[in-house]
């Protein structure tokens, strides 16, 4: 599932062919997502500048001189350029056309994504109660130490509650509690501040290094090659069940944590 630098990643490969360009029409050719696309999109958006893109959590926002089109790419789902009139693949769904004579293309094969549209996206039912991006100074260690307190949830399922930060999906959450040494499976109320202090600054260095790498799980929006990000080279203990510890050798130990695979170091991590 793309995660929040791979939405990012996104964001900043489409934002500069879509901003200041105005739509020239809208094709849907299968509502049926998460959520049914909109019948009166292409109504609403056709003939509209776009104005800026933006993320929040792991919406991107498109917004256009009156209202937002609201994308989440789900688990399958991804955005990317082409050129305008390509015929489209199976489970190509929808096409934003603009003057320019590119497409922006949503393709999603199991259609958990969304594409939805909004007067006030920000006051939207599914980014109302988002809590802070993790890369702003409104998420910090002490917001984690003092959420957590009587907190009986195992940390990693805590760092991934959407209203504690967005954005900390499954790999980033057991990257960073690797490279802070906390065991994720730990009670959250029961870890010190400096511990959290640790966490958070490691949640950040790690998304950020992710972002500036292209993600782990996509890469080319503008054409959409489909390679893996360049991050997934730099990955100490997401997906490496059964294999060796880089820093200390010991075997890694995979375990199910909210219904998620987790894996971690019983040596580095306590």
């Amino acid at each position: 599932m793309p995660e929040l630098p791979e939405v990012e990643t996104t964001r900043r490969g489409i934002a500069p062919h879509l901003e200041g360009q105005r739509v020239s029409r809208v094709i849907v050719r299968d509502r049926r997502l998460r959520w049914p696309i909109p019948e009166d999109l292409d109504v609403r958006l056709s003939g509209q500048r776009i104005v800026l893109v933006e993320r929040r959590a792991k919406y991107l926002l498109i917004n256009a001189e009156v209202g937002t089109l609201i994308s989440h790419l789900g688990m399958s789902g991804n955005l990317r350029l082409v050129e305008a009139g390509l015929p489209a693949a199976k489970h190509e769904h929808v096409d934003i056309e603009l003057e320019s004579g590119l497409a922006l293309r949503y393709t999603d094969p199991r259609r958990f994504g969304a594409m939805l549209w909004s007067l006030d996206p920000l006051n939207h039912e599914l980014l109302a109660r988002l809590g802070p991006e993790p890369l702003t100074e409104l998420f910090d260690g002490e917001r984690l130490f003092q959420l957590s307190r009587k907190r009986s949830m195992a940390v990693k399922p805590f760092i991934m509650d959407n209203a504690v930060v967005v954005g900390v999906g499954n790999i980033y959450a057991t990257e960073a509690l690797f490279a802070a040494g906390i065991d994720p499976r730990r009670e959250a109320g029961g870890i010190s501040r400096g511990r959290y202090l640790a966490l958070a600054i490691e949640i950040k260095r790690i998304l950020a290094a992710a972002i500036e790498r292209g993600g782990t799980t996509l890469r080319d929006f503008i054409g959409g090659d489909g390679q893996p990000g360049y991050f997934q080279q730099e990955l100490f203990v997401y997906g490496r069940g059964g294999e060796h510890c880089k820093v200390c050798g010991s075997g890694l130990r995979e375990i199910r944590l909210g219904q998620r695979a987790s894996v971690y170091c019983p040596r580095c991590q306590s």
